[in-house]
């Protein structure tokens, strides 16, 4: 019986991160069809680009919103409680997008959906770093940060199939909401109650204790933005065609997607910390290449191991973040995570692009080179490489 009962216990733990994962991918695409859909539509009635940009940007700031109140709620109702209540508001609000239809409407659910989806978002990534066994944490972050990728790059797929008028979008994204809550209702019973282990800490409170690892993060998240925002522009003023543009930010998320297994394999051998400042120093090297390589055919592999390792900042960081904190630590860390991506997908776009205003298309790499140079010298002052 003694030698059962570990194995029994390992597959249960198993189960549990499959269960975890599976509901954070659905999530991802219903997330990755949402943002595309509405805008669609809004074009469609006329809305001007601006105001198809701030009606975007409610939902990350309902992230930041409500990162702070993660740790409260999850204390005081239970991570598990808390997680399948947004799952379910989640598909309430969608559900209420689609029968509005009404650009200023869409405001304020816009900024609930971003509210009510980032709570979910956070615990199960928290969970996912708990479940993880520490020899193994690498590749299982790596795998968990391939599925959410792959998850937002399948949304918009979906939309080639049942199309972006009347109902069907948006049964997709409710019907995807509603599937989550059930895989995360089918473990829930098998999930780490994080929550109540350690000593309670609010978001404002972890980050003077990690101010790096949220440094990092804010530069990955402002970093994909930027890219995502002004790589067609900056591609405008070399005359590439759009298509082609559009081909360079596939072959981006590609080699997202397909290198964070690896990239949490190599961070096993060595150490997240010294993964995480060969990405931050790849990056880097980039922004510094894109110019000499944006008309030539290297700029194809260049894009592809671009985007593998800016994202691999934060995939590093997620892991580290796991080595270093636990119980209410790791669920305050988690949510000052939430908080740093929106803000470096708020701030460091508009960034870039005034910079591109003052100094041409060569601010786009000046702007995101500047930020990874200034992360990878407070890197090396901090000593935090090894």
């Amino acid at each position: 019986m003694d030698r059962v009962e570990p194995k029994r216990d390992e597959t249960m733990q198993w189960a549990a991160i499959t269960g975890v994962i599976a509901t954070v991918s659905v999530f991802a695409i219903a997330q990755g069809l949402s943002y595309p859909l509405l805008s669609f539509i809004l074009q469609r009635q006329g809305v001007s680009p601006v105001m198809i940009g701030l009606s975007a940007a409610m939902t990350p700031i309902g992230f930041i919103v409500s990162s702070p109140l993660i740790p409260s709620l999850a204390r005081r109702f239970g991570a598990g409680r808390t997680a399948l209540t947004c799952a379910a508001l989640s598909a309430v609000v969608l559900a209420l997008i689609g029968w509005t239809q009404n650009l200023y409407l869409w405001f304020p659910l816009r900024f609930l959906i971003g509210a009510v989806t980032n709570p979910l978002y956070v615990l199960s990534e928290i969970w996912v770093i708990a479940l993880a066994p520490p020899a193994r944490r690498g590749r299982i972050m790596g795998v968990y940060s391939t599925i959410i990728s792959a998850g937002f790059a399948a949304g918009p797929l979906c939309l080639l199939a049942v199309g972006t008028e009347g109902w069907p979008p948006f049964l997709v994204g409710i019907c995807a909401f509603i599937f989550c809550g059930g895989c995360l209702a089918l473990v829930i019973r098998r999930l780490p109650k994080v929550d109540e282990a350690g000593h309670r800490l609010s978001v404002m409170g972890f980050m003077p204790l990690a101010w790096l690892l949220l440094s990092a993060v804010v530069v990955a998240a402002g970093f994909e933005q930027a890219v995502l925002a002004l790589l067609p522009v900056y591609g405008t003023h070399y005359g590439i065609a759009e298509s082609r543009m559009s081909a360079l930010l596939s072959t981006m998320i590609a080699g997202n997607i397909a290198m964070q297994v690896p990239l949490g394999l190599l961070a096993e051998r060595l150490t997240a910390r010294l993964v995480r400042f060969i990405c931050l120093v790849l990056t880097l090297l980039g922004c510094l290449l894109l110019p000499l390589l944006i008309e030539t055919p290297l700029v194809w592999p260049m894009i592809f191991v671009w985007g593998a390792v800016s994202y691999g900042i934060y995939t590093m960081a997620i892991i580290e973040l796991g080595e270093r904190f636990s119980g209410s630590a790791l669920v305050a860390g988690n949510a000052a995570f939430s908080l740093m991506w929106g803000v470096g997908g708020i701030l460091v776009p508009p960034l870039a692009g005034g910079v591109m205003d003052r100094i041409g298309a060569s601010g786009l790499p000046v702007t995101l080179g500047a930020i990874c140079l200034a992360l990878a010298a407070a890197t090396v002052i901090r000593r935090r490489i090894v």
